[in-house]
């Protein structure tokens, strides 16, 4: 086993100088090595300690940024959000009785403006920006819009719509499909139809856009693109509603790929 040489120590006999001698020569490589980890090591402690002021004000700073997130998700965007939600509440119930009919366009208008000083869609959008409340709120708002045929408005708030939840992210997508195809941008809209079709693997959302993509991609003659997404529907959702019709329309995309 190689052994270093002993700082001030001297070899008392020939033999023993000739040992020492050797094992240096074979381990100067290695001696080299750590002699440049020393150097590093002693360069790195000097830059601390001519430098210790400055690092601890980083760290400071980055500890103070850290901790203002957090105070102001706790004491200010969770409190916001509760309030925006329990300001929604009379918004969300004009939508509701809108969908189920009850003098549907004026109530969609006073979900979306709010009445009898309460706030409507966009005032949550407005008051609360940043929030999950205002998220939501812009949900509410493209599809009031979608339902009053206000379709560029619709686009504009079902797009700035962000979800994880497994129906409304893709309802949302496809709700821009449709407003697409009532502006005449079937391109466009089977951009969208394909997005809501693959954001979520269910069988409450993704055969119904696959089912509206295929129809877009047939009158766009997109035959064999449309023919993918009925096989799609065909094999992977086979208890689909949009399953039972599906074979029509293999039917018409095989005949205009053959043509």
């Amino acid at each position: 086993m190689a052994t270093y040489k002993k700082r001030g120590y001297k070899p008392k006999t020939e033999k023993e100088k000739e040992v020492i001698d050797e094992n240096l020569g074979e381990n100067s490589t290695t001696a080299e090595v750590f002699d440049a980890l020393d150097e590093t090591a002693s360069k790195t402690e000097d830059f601390v300690a001519a430098n210790q002021k400055y690092i601890f004000i980083i760290i400071g700073v980055v500890a103070a940024l850290v901790l203002s997130y957090l105070a102001y998700t706790k004491f200010v965007q969770e409190p916001a959000n509760a309030d925006g939600m329990n300001e929604m509440y009379h918004a969300q119930k004009q939508f509701n009785d809108a969908v189920n009919g009850i003098s549907s366009d004026s109530l969609y208008n006073v979900a979306l403006k709010g009445s009898e000083g309460k706030y409507g869609m966009l005032d949550i959008i407005k008051e609360y920006s940043g929030t999950p409340a205002s998220n939501l709120a812009n949900y509410y708002a493209g599809m009031a819009y979608l339902n009053l045929k206000d379709y560029k408005n619709a686009i504009t708030h079902l797009d700035k719509f962000e979800s994880e939840d497994q129906a409304a992210g893709p309802m949302a997508k496809g709700s821009i499909g449709d407003a697409f195809i009532q502006l005449e941008q079937p391109e466009q809209a089977l951009k969208y139809y394909l997005q809501a079709a693959k954001m979520r693997t269910n069988e409450l959302t993704a055969p119904t856009y696959y089912y509206k993509a295929g129809i877009t991609a047939l009158n766009l003659g997109k035959a064999s693109e449309a023919l993918g997404y009925f096989n799609t529907i065909k094999s992977t959702y086979p208890n689909a509603p949009e399953a039972s019709s599906v074979e029509v329309f293999i039917g018409k995309a095989q005949a205009m790929s053959n043509k």
